[in-house]
């Protein structure tokens, strides 16, 4: 199920009265950062990933051919860097939006955006009201412990397929 990652706006204690400015970020494969890199980090103003990723380029390529690393393999490795790129697009929007000031608001699971957005509001706003009411706001309680291991018959201090220790081979 597709989660989303909540980013709250700098500047207001309160986030009741500047909801429309929440982020909520897709975590998802981007495949405009994988095909595009360069564009989509100057589309999304993330300028510090662009020159790292610039930097690592102009590093990476010549110093494989310097090696004497074939073009092939050069190749491959670029489109790695790629491919790293457009799984971590979401962690580098946020990663930039967090040094701005922008809050973390927590992670929803949700099929699509609008839902997300319903389901952080809602309970949200459950949390305010029952902060107000003076009712204290319950954990999330933890699943129960797993029972202990019933010992079998036959109990060594050997896990797995090794042999008993003082035994023959």
């Amino acid at each position: 199920m597709p989660a989303f990652a909540v980013l709250e706006p700098p500047g207001q204690a309160d986030g009741i009265g500047h909801a429309e400015r929440f982020v909520f970020l897709h975590e998802k494969f981007s495949l405009s950062a994988f095909l595009f890199g360069p564009l989509w980090m100057i589309s999304h103003k993330l300028w510090l990933e662009l020159l790292a990723y610039l930097a690592g380029l102009a590093i990476i390529g010549p110093g494989l051919l310097a090696l004497g690393v074939g073009w092939p393999a050069v190749i491959v490795v670029l489109a790695l860097i790629q491919f790293l790129l457009g799984m971590e697009a979401t962690s580098l929007v946020r990663s930039m939006l967090t040094r701005r000031g922008w809050r973390d608001g927590g992670v929803v699971i949700a099929d699509d955006r609008e839902l997300a957005e319903r389901r952080f509001f809602e309970d949200r706003f459950a949390r305010r009201a029952k902060a107000a009411a003076g009712a204290p706001i319950a954990p999330v309680p933890l699943p129960p412990p797993l029972p202990p291991a019933a010992p079998g018959p036959h109990r060594s201090g050997v896990i797995g397929l090794f042999p008993e220790p003082g035994g023959g081979r």
